[in-house]
């Protein structure tokens, strides 16, 4: 496969990334809005401790996780239009996942309700949010967005 990055034209693999993270952070949102929707009967359902963490989160956590998962929806938009301002959209969603993860691992009995294993969402939703950000400084920097 040619070099493209001579003529600012995104490569496939751009594309593919991008399509993927867009599918991701699709499915942010809608984990978000079943959290933040979820009816009576569901938290009912949920075992005590756990529903326990669901209903003590701060509205200011709340508002991280809406702000992470919306912003990494935008700049995956952004990033599939070629605009740059994608960078920063994500740069936003990384620093509202860390506050909200932040909060969930060290603010809260998280890891003591739901095990050692609990950790391993938030180190990856960390990871991919800083893949993000990087990938979308790359593309800027060899044109692929502008």
């Amino acid at each position: 496969m040619a070099d493209n990055v001579d003529n600012k034209v995104p490569t496939l693999s751009f594309w593919i990334i991008g399509a993927l993270a867009l599918a991701w952070n699709l499915i942010g949102v809608a984990t978000y809005l079943m959290s933040v929707t979820m009816s009576p009967e569901g938290l009912a359902a949920m075992p005590e401790a756990e529903r326990a963490l669901h209903t003590s989160v701060p509205a200011w956590v709340t508002s991280a996780y809406a702000i992470a998962v919306f912003s990494g929806t935008l700049a995956c938009v952004a990033l599939l239009m070629r605009k740059a301002w994608a960078v920063p959209v994500f740069l936003l969603s990384l620093v509202a996942i860390i506050v909200q993860m932040g909060y969930g691992l060290f603010g809260t009995e998280m890891l003591a309700v739901q095990g050692g294993t609990a950790a391993i969402l938030p180190v990856l939703l960390i990871s991919v949010a800083i893949y993000l950000v990087s990938f979308s400084r790359s593309a800027k920097d060899r044109g692929w967005i502008g």
